[in-house]
């Protein structure tokens, strides 16, 4: 079944919370930390500058994907998929859904900070078109030493990838 691709609410912040805390719990296994953060609040998700949308499928949130607008970036904050729901394209269909609505409201790249190595993060965005490249704002800067901070680069390396938006993007149906 397609998943239907809507703009979060209020009402869908607990489930945003569940799902990033559920898939998260892939990156404790693989990494085996002593301790990893819990995910921020769905509704600090929902608050943040930019948009949050989910995926439903028969009526669960299944997944979501959180894009930040600040100082003229588009970032893709943050993409989770239940692991009940994986490996049914839902990841591919957020991503697509987050360009599209990006492109929609104007901006010409979209950028993601993520795990090089780590099959479903800088593997699976290459092959939705996103691209390794620097840091070149003080937003993206910033973003580094906030992962410094958290100690993500003792799991492996971090990279940048950014994407071209509007018409030479690829965009799928959103539904939105």
């Amino acid at each position: 079944m397609s998943p239907h691709i809507r703009f979060a609410t209020t009402a869908d912040a607990t489930s945003v919370e569940r799902i990033e805390n559920d898939a998260d719990r892939l990156l404790i296994d693989r990494f085996h930390p002593e301790a990893w953060p819990p995910a921020p609040s769905g509704a600090e998700h929902i608050a943040d500058p930019g948009f949050v949308l989910v995926a439903e499928i028969d009526e669960d949130i299944a997944g979501f994907v959180h894009v930040l607008e600040i100082d003229g970036a588009c970032h893709l904050e943050q993409l989770s998929v239940d692991p009940s729901f994986a490996r049914r394209g839902l990841g591919r269909a957020l991503t697509d859904a987050a360009t599209h609505h990006a492109a929609e409201r104007g901006h010409s790249r979209i950028t993601l900070r993520t795990f090089a190595d780590v099959p479903w993060n800088a593997p699976f965005y290459a092959t939705a078109g996103f691209v390794e490249e620097e840091p070149a704002t003080a937003f993206h800067r910033s973003l580094i030493e906030v992962e410094a901070r958290l100690g993500l680069d003792r799991y492996g390396r971090r990279v940048q990838m950014g994407a071209a938006l509007g018409s030479g993007a690829r965009h799928g149906e959103t539904g939105i």
